[in-house]
């Protein structure tokens, strides 16, 4: 049976477990906050992200915005991860690590931000396009956007989470694309990962119920062939098993008293490519 924990303002971040906090007004004002400037760093990436950049000059300019905005970035150290964000491009299906990698013409390009700050993490990732991008790829890129509406869509105080999940999976089967079952998303707040786990295809109806002060993030990862990944010997970096494209796209939420709140949705409107 799912476990059920409501937090006060003055709990510190206690190790993760099978129990899920609910949180009050705080929590959301500190989420808000967290959410805003992960999503405006995604925002002044925006013109950045083009042909002959580095993935590491984009990871220095997500390192000083963080800075700049009075956070610091949850991953830089974290699990000996030792970049700002990371910088998953093409078949690399996710935590691709910045270096001196040059974005070409035609890339796909996904970059996870998640500042701390006061505390709180603000998690979130898009895809961003380089150059004239051909058109099976931006699909793909359109299609794993509208599963994170659609699965965003389910989430609602008496929902559960095998309804976001299932929202998710059925979209993108639809477009005969495969989804990724390796990763998932998760709950956090001042802890980044945490209770529950957002896994993206399910059925209906399953899993855990869905109550307000719940914070999770939702992070589909669409594959233009199988759901198949890989990881590579960094440790970190997750491929797709048959090289084919795969796109992603990040929300941080959490359930209010009749719906959701998304804490990292784009202040300049920039939540789904082009810019």
């Amino acid at each position: 049976m799912t476990e059920y924990l409501t937090v006060s303002p003055e709990d510190r971040a206690e190790p993760r477990s099978h129990v899920i906090k609910l949180h009050g007004p705080e929590g959301f004002e500190g989420m808000r906050t967290a959410g805003r400037l992960a999503a405006s760093i995604l925002d002044e990436l925006a013109t950045k992200v083009v042909p002959g950049v580095t993935t590491g000059e984009i990871d220095e300019l997500v390192y000083e915005l963080t800075l700049a905005g009075g956070g610091i970035p949850a991953t830089l150290g974290y699990r000996g991860y030792t970049k700002s964000c990371c910088t998953s491009i093409n078949h690399v299906v996710c935590h691709g690590i910045p270096g001196d990698k040059v974005l070409k013409d035609g890339d796909i390009v996904n970059i996870d931000v998640t500042p701390i700050l006061d505390g709180w993490h603000g998690d979130t990732s898009r895809m961003f396009l380089v150059g004239d991008v051909p058109i099976k790829a931006r699909r793909l890129v359109d299609v794993t956007y509208e599963c994170l509406m659609l699965g965003l869509e389910q989430a609602k105080p008496g929902n559960r989470l095998g309804d976001i999940s299932a929202a998710i999976q059925r979209h993108a089967e639809k477009h005969r694309y495969g989804i990724v079952r390796d990763f998932c998303g998760h709950g956090l707040g001042r802890l980044f990962h945490d209770s529950p786990e957002v896994v993206h295809a399910g059925r209906p109806g399953t899993g855990p119920e869905l109550r307000p002060g719940m914070f999770f993030t939702v992070e589909p990862m669409i594959n233009i062939g199988r759901g198949d990944v890989k990881l590579l010997d960094d440790g970190w970096t997750a491929v797709t098993r048959d090289r084919s494209l795969s796109a992603q796209f990040e929300h941080s939420i959490g359930i209010t008293e009749d719906g959701h709140e998304v804490f990292t949705k784009s202040p300049n409107g920039l939540d789904r490519p082009p810019y």
